[in-house]
């Protein structure tokens, strides 16, 4: 085991703990348990808002998936990838203040409070907390994978013991500390990320001789590799437009992200947020796919992506330098769980068991069921990735696919569409729902577009057609909408 790089983690780990115990105090007199366990009582400012909502974003994908990808790939996917500097301007602005003031009129708690009053119907309910359980189950199982990879790499232990170490530390500090917790751990693993990016390129570039000796030894190798196209030629502009979708616009339809939108404490902590982000993302994702590209001139004859970053790391940074360096994708995977398993968690507590099993059941009952939920599932998770898969970054896309497909059009236009109703909202997500899984299934990519751009039309076709057809059954529901909310 080398304990030069094996300290700087148990120390980064260590701090993530006390953040939950210090937090879980204040989560106990908290006024309103809920609210503070699942949305921190909507006191986040400007600078803890933009860190969240980068941490959350960033994950196993950006900072092992993703950089594998583009090492075999070459710039294309950097171009690709880019895209992702948008994302947390796009969803404040896009949801922005209505969200936040309509959520509070509402006292909604989580997505699914917001969806159900805003459609009245059970269905909306059942199929939104359905969706996000699947789809971002499937997250969460190759995120738990990604952390554990990452700790066997880099400590030399095996990889069911990762597994467990990784499992134990986020459940404890979620399951103790709740969303306050997890805010608060991803304000210092956002800053962790953005310093470990930093670093690694400004290594990885000296090691590699400079740009221009790097891309020499690309274009040696393949041209193609400092094409848009791909090493392979497949990143066609209609693919790379589509896939644009899936990581940029469509990220306003992700549960664990809009969350974030109903969180921040006033107007000015969301206008910081939009810059703090959109500078902090941009950073870390431009420079962690160029470190992924950059590092086939330097480790050349990788097959396996995934250790890319860990075998980059550990080879050009000395050992201490490359613990507090690899501390970085761990954040990035650690804060993508804990916010995955706090949305999983309110979906069963606050969607399910609140509105249809026990609407009545007291503080202590809803604390006992939110910890006992998160628990329960993070042990299901450990238990699926104890035999992982191969590509990490592809489960991540599915389920921000199946995500998009299912909330983005009944979540915006839920807010700008006073006609939008109940049937419009159910159709649309079964449609969205359905079509995803059987086109990824059957027909991937079609037309060679990404497999998301089908399911969000069709889902924003279905919402259109059934709100207009239906107006006549909720005429008095439009009019109380725009009355109280709208």
């Amino acid at each position: 085991m080398n304990w030069a790089v094996i300290v700087p983690l148990v120390l980064f780990v260590a701090f993530i703990f006390m953040i939950g115990f210090i937090t879980s105090k204040r989560t106990s007199k908290a006024n309103s348990f809920i609210n503070d366990y699942f949305l921190g009582s909507r006191e986040l400012g400007g600078f803890v808002l933009a860190m969240t909502m980068v941490a959350t974003y960033g994950s196993a994908s950006s900072f092992i998936g993703g950089p594998g990808t583009a090492y075999q790939t070459g710039l294309g996917w950097v171009l690709l990838s880019v895209i992702q500097v948008v994302t947390g301007y796009f969803v404040l602005t896009t949801l922005g203040k209505k969200f936040a003031i309509i959520s509070r009129k509402m006292n909604a708690v989580t997505l699914v409070d917001f969806l159900k009053q805003r459609y009245e119907s059970n269905v909306v309910v059942i199929v939104s907390s359905i969706s996000i359980v699947i789809f971002l189950f499937a997250s969460l199982a190759a995120q738990w994978v990604g952390g554990a990879r990452l700790i066997e790499s880099f400590v030399g232990i095996s990889y069911t013991s990762a597994l467990a170490i990784f499992a134990v530390t986020v459940l404890v500090y979620v399951s103790i500390g709740g969303f306050r917790a997890v805010v608060l751990t991803d304000a210092l693993q956002g800053i962790v990320m953005l310093g470990g990016t930093i670093i690694l390129l400004v290594a990885t570039v000296h090691a590699g001789g400079g740009v221009e000796a790097i891309m020499q030894d690309l274009v040696k190798e393949n041209p193609n590799l400092v094409s848009p196209y791909g090493a392979d030629g497949s990143l066609t502009p209609l693919y790379l437009s589509s896939f644009w979708i899936l990581i940029g616009v469509g990220v306003v339809g992700l549960p664990q992200i809009a969350v974030r939108a109903m969180s921040y404490k006033n107007s000015k902590a969301m206008h910081q947020a939009m810059i703090i982000g959109t500078i902090v993302v941009g950073v870390i994702m431009l420079g962690m796919h160029l470190i992924g590209v950059f590092a086939r001139a330097i480790i050349p004859g990788i097959e396996v992506g995934d250790s890319v970053m860990p075998t980059l790391t550990l080879k050009i940074l000395p050992d201490w330098l490359a613990g507090i360096v690899l501390a970085a994708p761990m954040a990035a995977i650690m804060s993508t769980v804990d916010s995955i398993l706090l949305i999983i968690s309110s979906s069963i507590v606050k969607d399910l068991y609140l509105n249809y099993i026990n609407p009545k059941a007291a503080e202590k009952q809803v604390k006992r069921w939110g910890f006992s939920t998160t628990m329960v599932v993070g042990i299901l998770v450990s238990l699926l990735a104890v035999k992982p898969p191969d590509l990490l970054i592809w489960f991540n896309l599915f389920s921000f696919g199946g995500l998009e497909a299912v909330f983005i059009w009944p979540i915006i236009l839920g807010l700008y569409w006073s006609k939008g109703n109940k049937y419009g909202a159910m159709t649309s997500m079964i449609t969205g729902l359905l079509s995803y899984i059987i086109i990824h299934t059957y027909f991937p990519n079609p037309f060679g577009m990404h497999t998301v751009v089908l399911p969000v039309l069709l889902s924003l076709i279905m919402f259109i057609l059934f709100s207009l057809l239906t107006q006549a059954k909720t005429i008095h529901l439009e009019e109380q909408l725009k009355r109280n909310y709208l």
